[in-house]
């Protein structure tokens, strides 16, 4: 027995998401959003003859023998659904719609939903939106092949540079794509021209979602009938008459009305037993209006399904739910908690979140880029959090923060950050946080290098100008040129042969106290200890004498160094290896 598989549709808000669905369904939920942006987790079930409907030829001539029974599609708003699909091990989605407009290529939230598939290893098609948009191409509903063939040589050309152009940006991530009767599957990334607005291209993308479903993942949706019934929470809300919900997508078993089921709450398990099962009807959005639902007695997987159950107020979104066999179905859920959510002794940051799912993906993008974490929690930012992030800062200063998604924060957690000096970086776009976090981190690291940088004496080279000693001693005021290098007041000088003529009393500029001088310019400069005649000789160079225990700091910063300042160091060093030594 073969299960429909799961689907999920990711891509940058506005680019068509919703509205592509709307066109394969003949429904107009995009118009009765927000802003006609979608604000809900929906799931779609398709049946094998709605498909078959639209891309029937198309199946026949790619000879697809289908067998699934049809197709479980997944609208998101951004990310937010997809890091919910989630279950021990990895993402529930059998296979994604990553949705790019034609006319705008990859923005923020496309490349967020390219690394978050990679890092839940689920294959993609690329629906390659709004092709109705390019100049003078004359889009129509039916295949894209047949009306593209209608088009002429210069418009082909217009389309394939914009395809290409996206092929390119794909390769940036990391990988190969090519138009889908091209491309070369398993290896590539197929890519799908059409118009979510004229419905052109829908029996190209059917196909290959049925197709290549049934082909590559015909083992994963194999299904007995007899497994626990599983299904990752994707929302929880108030139904009127029905009290706290929780919308779930089921992607194992069978679940019946009066089961008993288990699921992770802010505060530990919650066991209750299911009271009614809604199902969306066929081409009917999840997330629509309550006519639109099916009251059942059982769903069998794979299969959207809002349940109403006693008990269900503090339900976490993005975590399992389970029908409850026997205690180990409940072990192994309180197991998955503490794989979520963790404390460890290591050196990170702390990080929270307002779902499993999110949490999970949040700290596998941040290991992803070599940041450690060393909390990971459901919840609001608290007072403690900041706290224990402040104990962080003293032992490692990067790692002193608190990243939150998508919560808020506790007005004593603000207090006490603005206290600390304690980052809080809280955003509901996951990239917009590390993006964030990243910029911080390299600002954080210029600023202790220019501070550790200001503390060490460089390497200088100074020539005693003839006809400039302008006092002979006490102190000993004379004209130099920096030849190399630069000058601070306040730094020691040696002769070339090592011996310490002594410090920079002070420094002139045409007549101005200054505190550094570069490369280039002359200047006046008093030395305390400085005799012309005995220590001091026009002509002569003079050089930076560098403190010992200071070299190994200057060699952290050679990338700074010219080659002309590098061979200085070596230079200086060389003539100090008796006091080095």
């Amino acid at each position: 027995m073969i299960r429909q598989p799961i689907i999920t549709v990711l891509g940058h808000v506005d680019h068509g998401k919703t509205s592509l669905l709307d066109a394969i369904r003949a429904s107009k939920v995009a118009s009765r959003e927000a802003g006609k942006i979608t604000q809900h987790i929906g799931a779609t079930e398709i049946p094998l003859d709605a498909v078959t409907k639209i891309a029937g030829k198309l199946i026949e001539k790619f000879g697809f023998d289908l067998k699934i029974p049809g197709l479980l599609v997944i609208d998101t708003p951004g990310h937010e659904a997809f890091t919910n699909l989630r279950k021990r091990g990895g993402s529930i989605a059998d296979l994604a719609i990553l949705v790019v407009d034609v006319m705008q290529g990859l923005q923020p939230q496309t490349i967020e939903a390219i690394e978050i598939l990679k890092v839940n290893k689920v294959p993609f098609i690329i629906a390659m939106n709004k092709i109705d948009l390019v100049p003078f191409y004359d889009s129509k509903e039916g295949s894209f092949l047949e009306n593209l063939a209608k088009q002429s040589e210069d418009v082909k050309k217009e389309l394939d540079e914009k395809l290409y152009v996206l092929v390119g940006k794909i390769f940036e991530h990391g990988f190969g794509s090519e138009r889908f009767d091209r491309c070369e599957f398993g290896k590539e990334i197929p890519i799908v021209p059409c118009s979510a607005q004229t419905k052109e291209g829908l029996p190209e993308l059917l196909t290959l979602l049925s197709g290549l479903s049934q082909k590559y993942l015909e083992k994963d949706l194999e299904i007995s009938g007899t497994e626990t019934a599983k299904g990752a929470v994707l929302e929880a809300k108030e139904e009127k008459g029905l009290g706290k919900t929780i919308d779930v997508i089921l992607y194992q078993g069978i679940i019946e009305v009066n089961d008993e089921i288990a699921v992770i709450g802010k505060n530990g398990i919650i066991r209750t037993k299911v009271r009614a099962l809604l199902q969306p009807k066929p081409l009917q959005e999840m997330m629509d209006t309550k006519e639109r639902f099916s009251s059942v007695k059982k769903v069998s997987a794979a299969a959207g399904v809002k349940i109403s159950a006693p008990g269900l107020d503090d339900v976490l979104v993005g975590s399992t739910m389970t029908i409850v066999k026997s205690e180990e179905d409940v072990e192994k859920l309180k197991e998955e908690i503490n794989e979520s959510t963790f404390t460890s002794e290591q050196k990170g940051i702390l990080v929270k979140a307002d779902a499993i799912g999110s949490l999970e993906a949040l700290v596998e993008l941040f290991k992803k880029e070599g940041v450690p974490v060393r909390k990971a929690d459901i919840g609001n930012v608290t007072r403690k959090d900041v706290m224990e992030a402040a104990a962080m800062l003293c032992e490692e200063p990067l790692y002193g923060c608190v990243i939150g998604f998508n919560v808020s924060i506790d007005i004593e957690a603000e207090k006490e950050a603005n206290l600390r000096d304690v980052r809080i970086f809280n955003d509901r776009v996951i990239y917009k946080i590390i993006e964030d976090y990243n910029e911080w981190v390299t600002k954080s690291k210029k600023a202790a290098k220019d501070e550790d940088m200001a503390c060490l004496v460089w390497p200088v080279e100074l020539e005693f100008l003839k006809g400039k000693a302008f006092r002979n001693n006490k102190p000993a005021i004379i004209g130099v040129k920096v030849v190399e290098g630069m000058l601070k007041e306040g730094w020691r000088i040696m002769n070339a042969k090592g011996e310490v003529i002594g410090k920079v009393g002070g420094i002139q500029n045409e007549g101005k106290s200054v505190k550094e001088v570069k490369k280039g310019d002359e200047v006046a400069i008093s030395i305390g200890e400085g005799s012309i005649g005995k220590n001091l000789f026009e002509g002569e160079k003079l050089f930076s004498c560098i403190p010992p225990k200071q070299y190994c700091n200057l060699e952290k910063y050679l990338d700074e160094f010219s080659s002309e300042e590098k061979e200085l160091l070596a230079k200086i060093k060389a003539t100090q290896k008796g006091e080095l030594n």
